[in-house]
């Protein structure tokens, strides 16, 4: 049954990533429009996020990159689902430059086995398609809640071709085993950052300024394997009626070892540079750093009523 919901999921996924772009740039910016005006939680969240990261800004600057976080956010989810269900040819077809390969490819040339850091940050599902039309690959992913969901996203992802290329690995103790092996064999693995572990699973380091809750299993792979560290993101660059063009670009990041710190402001500078395709609409500070005095800087308003009630529920003497 599980599969079956996915198969239908990718088929209304493919259906409508066929409509022409600029009718699915047009739903996106009426969508973005109303979250803006109105009270909903990906506004909010947005919102609360750019207070906590740009606290010199005056208010009326934050509410305009809210707005451009907002549309960027949008378009991206009808971009993807195309990046999803078109030939992976085509979707890279709209990297129009590339900056930081020749670091890619001594990376592997040398061995040591390849971490791709790649921020939420313009489109990182792109840039799977690159590296796996480039060489195979393990990709880190956290299991959505839902069984259906998770099934979706391996179809997608291991679509049109690359279904042998691209190894899907939960983020979970045994499967992270996986990892060590395909480094020390000189593989490549890519790995989202920024994701907020569970709390007791990573370590608090400034992010925009804020002790974030990091992982430390990037940093921990780098310094057991040797394996080398680089950024990985395409950027947005330019619009066309086909569809977003973008800009590869890959960094190094030479103390990615040291620690979490490193990590979190090569990110930093990778989101700064257009804070509008950064991941606002993620509640990356919702766990506090112990003795910290912010608490969830998301509660109670960026969360849905019935959190909200089951929280009370809780609190309430038996």
């Amino acid at each position: 049954m599980t599969d079956l919901a996915a198969r239908f999921l990718h088929f209304l996924a493919t259906t409508v990533a066929r409509l022409p772009w600029p009718l699915l740039r047009g739903c996106a910016d009426a969508f973005a429009a109303l979250q803006a005006r109105g009270q909903g939680r990906m506004g909010k969240v947005v919102r609360r996020n750019l207070e906590l990261a740009y606290p010199d800004q005056l208010p009326g600057q934050r509410e305009g990159l809210r707005a451009r976080v907002l549309r960027t956010t949008a378009r991206q989810l009808f971009e993807t689902l195309r990046f999803w269900t078109r030939p992976h040819a085509k979707n890279l077809a709209a990297i129009r430059e590339s900056h930081g390969v020749d670091l890619f490819d001594a990376a592997i040339a040398s061995g040591k086995g390849v971490i791709v850091a790649a921020p939420h940050y313009g489109s990182w599902e792109l840039l799977n398609q690159w590296l796996a039309a480039r060489t195979p690959l393990a990709i880190l992913y956290a299991p959505p809640e839902s069984r259906i969901g998770e099934g979706f996203l391996r179809r997608v992802r291991a679509a049109h071709g690359d279904a042998d290329r691209v190894t899907q690995v939960r983020a979970e103790g045994p499967a992270i085993r996986q990892l060590f092996k395909l480094l020390q064999g000189g593989g490549v693995i890519g790995i989202l950052p920024d994701q907020q572990p569970k709390a007791g699973d990573g370590e608090f380091a400034p992010f925009f300024g804020i002790p974030a809750l990091t992982m430390t299993l990037l940093t921990r792979l780098a310094q057991r394997t040797g394996a080398i560290v680089l950024l990985g993101y395409c950027e947005r660059i330019a619009e066309s009626d086909d569809g977003p063009l973008f800009a590869l670009r890959f960094e190094p990041v030479p103390d990615a070892a040291d620690g979490v710190a490193a990590l979190n402001a090569a990110v930093e500078r990778v989101a700064r540079r257009d804070p509008a395709q950064y991941q606002w609409t993620y509640k990356r500070f919702s766990i506090p750093a112990p003795g910290s005095t912010l608490g969830n800087p998301y509660w109670p308003d960026c969360y849905p009523a019935r959190a909200q009630r089951d929280a009370l529920k809780r609190q309430a003497p038996p």
